[in-house]
């Protein structure tokens, strides 16, 4: 059974940084590429970043890119989301997801993913 564990959400004013941490057990981790996505209340769920099997491609949303850093520790069995300069609007559930196949462009799509985890809240206050 495959489960996926996201960590280190919490509030944070704008202008901070946070951290998040997703660990994967259950599958040789190298397997998945791995993807960050966000809700918002009342929002659809939406494409944040995801890294390749290997770590050595990565792919972001517009609204995020500079900002935010999706890395992965293949020996950890985590995904990583550093977050800098956060923004009210980056206020959502953070949700990490797995995915069999190869990282593409078809990867910004839920629609993509295999697993999820049960998400963390990210608050920025302003």
């Amino acid at each position: 059974q495959v489960q996926l564990v996201e960590s280190g959400g919490g509030l944070v004013q704008a202008g901070g940084s946070l951290r998040l941490s997703c660990t994967v057990s259950g599958r040789p981790f190298s397997t998945y590429a791995m993807g960050w996505f966000r809700q918002a209340p009342g929002k659809e769920r939406e494409f944040v970043a995801a890294i390749s099997r290997t770590g050595g491609s990565t792919y972001y949303a517009d609204s995020v890119k500079g900002r935010f850093t999706i890395s992965r520790d293949n020996a950890k069995n985590t995904v990583y989301l550093q977050m800098n300069s956060l923004k009210a609007e980056d206020t959502a559930v953070y949700y990490c997801g797995a995915d069999l196949k190869y990282m593409s462009s078809k990867s910004r799509w839920v629609e993509e993913y295999d697993y999820w985890g049960q998400g963390t809240q990210v608050t920025v206050s302003s």
